[in-house]
């Protein structure tokens, strides 16, 4: 559902008042936090992702989806425990299909380190993914509505996923053209959680359906501040631009700049292209970060040893009439 639309339905719902509920659909964070009640406890990190198909291969998208489903969790700072499947098929499909699909998402949960409990199947359309429920210490939480003016902004995975996808439905880049960029979706963001929690970052997002402005702002507004990000230091994934020059984006490029472009002020000095990329909607993204400036060096250290992308993309500054500023 488009982030407008959404906040139109929950604005006047109240979800619960249970103090048990310590991160709640209000912020519009990756995942919601519920105490256990018991002091000193972890408590449980919960989430819910499934959408159509994003590749045409089978393995892929079930891949695809797993590390989507399984990155609110890592997006919060917590560590996957179990999963429970969320499908429809189409009454005909091939049974071989439904096994591929299956059998690449349950492979990325199992990489994860959490078990797949159980699911829902129904017949229809075809869609695909995972409730997760990991666990979390509430202390470490890197919710989206801790970052402090003068913080800096780490992004650990190309942009670019939804022109890419949108690409290769229309039969305009090849699945050879394609293939890096599945790899990159079902790249899991486990490491960046671990890289971000060991480095003590202040807050994080993972970057999907929403695109980067869409969850630039949930920071933005939940922190009361301004992200301020650099287009020259957005990192891209290649060719994504040249499509998007061409007019190939995803439905969700337009939605996005139409809900958040009251918030959102980009320099008249930033290539159109890179614009449309940045409010594209993104499958499986990386994760947003922010942290300390004296704490930035300790998370490069940390993404590098596992083997993250290490790029810093802007700042925190004070707020600014917007809650996303491109430079």
């Amino acid at each position: 559902m488009p982030m407008g639309r959404l906040a139109q339905v929950l604005r006047d719902t109240k979800v619960t008042d249970d103090p048990r509920l310590l991160v709640g659909p209000d912020t519009f964070d990756d995942a919601g936090i519920v105490s256990i009640g018991v002091p000193g406890a972890p408590a449980l990190v919960q989430t819910a992702d499934y959408f159509p198909p994003v590749v045409d291969d089978p393995y892929f998208y079930g891949a695809i989806a797993a590390a989507n489903a399984l990155s609110d969790v890592y997006a919060m700072g917590g560590r996957p425990l179990s999963a429970i499947t969320l499908a429809g098929f189409p009454k005909d499909i091939d049974q071989e299909i439904i096994a591929l699909i299956m059998r690449g998402g349950f492979e990325k949960v199992r990489e994860a380190g959490a078990v797949v409990a159980g699911g829902h199947t129904v017949e229809g359309e075809m869609q695909f993914g995972f409730a997760v429920t990991g666990l979390i210490d509430p202390e470490k939480a890197t919710e989206n509505t801790g970052a402090n003016v003068s913080d800096v902004v780490y992004l650990t995975k190309r942009l670019g996923m939804g022109t890419m996808t949108t690409a290769a439905k229309k039969g305009e880049i090849t699945w050879e053209e394609m293939k890096g960029a599945a790899e990159q979706m079902a790249h899991l963001n486990a490491g960046g959680a671990e890289a971000m929690v060991a480095a003590g970052a202040r807050a994080a997002t993972d970057v999907t359906g929403f695109g980067l402005m869409g969850h630039g702002r949930n920071i933005g507004i939940g922190s009361n501040a301004t992200l301020r990000l650099v287009a020259s230091d957005l990192p891209i994934w290649p060719g994504a631009v040249e499509l998007a020059r061409r007019g190939i984006a995803s439905g969700g490029s337009k939605r996005n700049r139409e809900t958040l472009e009251s918030v959102v002020r980009v320099g008249g000095g930033v290539d159109p292209a890179i614009v449309t990329t940045i409010f594209d909607a993104e499958t499986s993204g990386g994760l947003l970060i922010v942290i300390a400036p004296d704490r930035a060096a300790k998370l490069e250290e940390e993404l590098a040893a596992r083997g993250e992308m290490v790029q810093r993309v802007g700042e925190i500054v004070p707020p600014d009439g917007v809650w996303v500023e491109v430079v």
